[in-house]
């Protein structure tokens, strides 16, 4: 099965990476910066259409098709409205649901020929806000409502999963102010566990839907 992966390079991304290949699967990494060389990889600069696009098609046509996209790649600008420059804020929304958005409209031509599978990375910020994270709020609010629609739209042809992971222990959180960085009472997720989860739901047989799932910390405060 061959797996295209934004935001691979690091995070939740490698790690999904990581667990594709363990399962015996072929990853396909694209990044905005070079990646493990283990792994397939195009770099691409998602709050470009154009770059995104042309790595989905550089990639799958390397591989001869694909058979899934996870969409794990994002960023953040912290801060409240007024302090966060206008071009950092929109790069947000650029990354994190036009980008996810150009990778899945890029793939559904591979992803029908084969009944693949799309899993897109939200966050529980995605359902529930936080003050000093609009930008991130926005984004991800609307990669909720892009797959919740996508689903309805695609059923029968492409299998769609929304992923709603919590905090993770990454690299997300360096270059912060300290307040915008989890304590460590935060009990973040080791992302290869999160990773193991994204697999289960690209293993499930064509016909079976794993639609939404939420995956965070037994502590995490933006969930329920």
């Amino acid at each position: 099965m061959n797996v295209l992966i934004t935001g691979g390079a690091s995070g939740l991304g490698l790690a999904t990476a990581e667990a594709v290949e363990k399962e015996g699967w072929r990853p396909l990494v694209v990044d905005v910066r070079a990646g493990d060389q283990r792994f397939e990889h195009v770099t691409a600069d998602l709050a470009d259409r154009g770059q995104a696009e042309r790595a989905v098609r550089e990639l799958a046509e390397r591989a001869g098709g694909l058979d899934a996209v996870v969409t794990a790649a994002g960023i953040d600008a912290c801060g409240r409205l007024e302090d966060v420059p206008a071009d950092d804020w929109e790069r947000v929304i650029q990354v994190n649901l036009l980008g996810t958005a150009a990778v899945v409209r890029a793939a559904l031509p591979y992803l029908k020929r084969t009944r693949g599978r799309v899993v897109t990375c939200a966050s529980t910020l995605g359902l529930r806000p936080l003050s000093d994270a609009s930008a991130y709020s926005a984004s991800k609010f609307g990669v909720v409502g892009f797959t919740r629609a996508l689903a309805v739209e695609l059923r029968g042809e492409v299998g769609v999963t929304l992923l709603v992971p919590g905090g993770m222990r990454t690299a997300f959180f360096d270059g912060r102010a300290e307040q915008y960085r989890p304590g460590p009472e935060a009990g973040l997720n080791d992302p290869a566990d999160v990773a193991a989860t994204v697999v289960f739901a690209l293993g499930r047989p064509v016909g079976c839907e794993i639609r939404e799932l939420v995956i965070c910390p037994d502590t995490e405060t933006s969930w329920p």
